[in-house]
């Protein structure tokens, strides 16, 4: 995607061949017409060329004119180039979410990513594990409804807070490796109390997803029979009894036909 400063000097440079063609093309057409007019006199095809020469005339004018206003402008500053990063992949974020299988693939991307970026830390095996327990809350997400709606919240806040406790304590890791010796013992301590507080939040997140798998099976088991098992055996039943019912009259009416 071209910056302004590119789509300035691209206008620029697109109005400067302009001006310079419509010149040549007034230059040539007047030119003609100022030869043959006073060559074969007065008539259309003379009107014809002198028509043409003024028109090339005026729109060479207003190119040359257009072209000196554009120039008269400064030229915008330079883009940061992390900028022009950040910009473009913003676009392609977006356009890449409006695509029916966009957001499933976007959620896949960052995923591995943030894998990735935790390997070879501490936070590495939480991570994975509150990764299972998220995708398994994700599939239970829609039936969380009525008292279990503020679940829903609670879960996403806590999913969010402890990833980033996690990248924390991959940070402190990665910290710890190239401070000094006699610095390195604040950090040590740092690292097991944040360690220690996401193996705690991994748990307590699978408890809530064990939790809310057992609401939905709770909520899903009806007190009484299901409405279609109980049409289909009702149904299984009649079959039955007309079936003994026309054996009963074969039995006793050979001729008896049941189509």
């Amino acid at each position: 995607m071209a910056d302004e400063r590119t789509r300035y000097f691209r206008r620029l440079g697109r109005l400067r061949r302009s001006a310079r063609r419509w010149s040549v093309t007034a230059g040539g057409l007047g030119g003609a017409a100022a030869v043959l007019t006073p060559y074969a006199g007065l008539g259309l095809a003379d009107a014809a060329w002198a028509a043409g020469a003024g028109g090339a005339i005026v729109l060479a004018t207003w190119r040359w004119v257009d072209l000196r206003a554009l120039a008269a402008q400064p030229a915008p500053p330079p883009v940061d180039p992390a900028q022009a990063a950040a910009h473009s992949r913003a676009r392609l974020v977006a356009a890449v979410e409006r695509l029916p299988i966009g957001p499933g693939v976007l959620a896949e991307v960052r995923r591995i990513r943030s894998r990735v970026a935790l390997r070879g830390t501490s936070a590495a095996e939480p991570w994975a594990r509150l990764d299972r327990a998220g995708a398994t809350f994700t599939g239970l997400r829609g039936r969380l409804t009525g008292v279990a709606e503020p679940a829903v919240a609670e879960a996403t806040a806590a999913d969010r807070s402890l990833r980033d406790l996690a990248a924390r304590v991959a940070d402190v890791e990665r910290a710890i490796r190239l401070a000094p010796p006699e610095t390195r013992r604040p950090l040590q301590e740092a690292r097991v109390a944040l360690s220690g507080q996401l193996d705690s939040g991994v748990a307590a997140y699978e408890r809530l997803v064990v939790a809310a798998a057992g609401y939905v099976a709770e909520n899903a088991r009806p007190d009484v029979e299901h409405p279609a098992a109980a049409r289909l055996t009702e149904a299984t039943d009649l079959l039955h009894g007309v079936a003994s019912a026309l054996a009963e009259l074969r039995a006793t009416d050979p001729t008896v036909r049941t189509s």
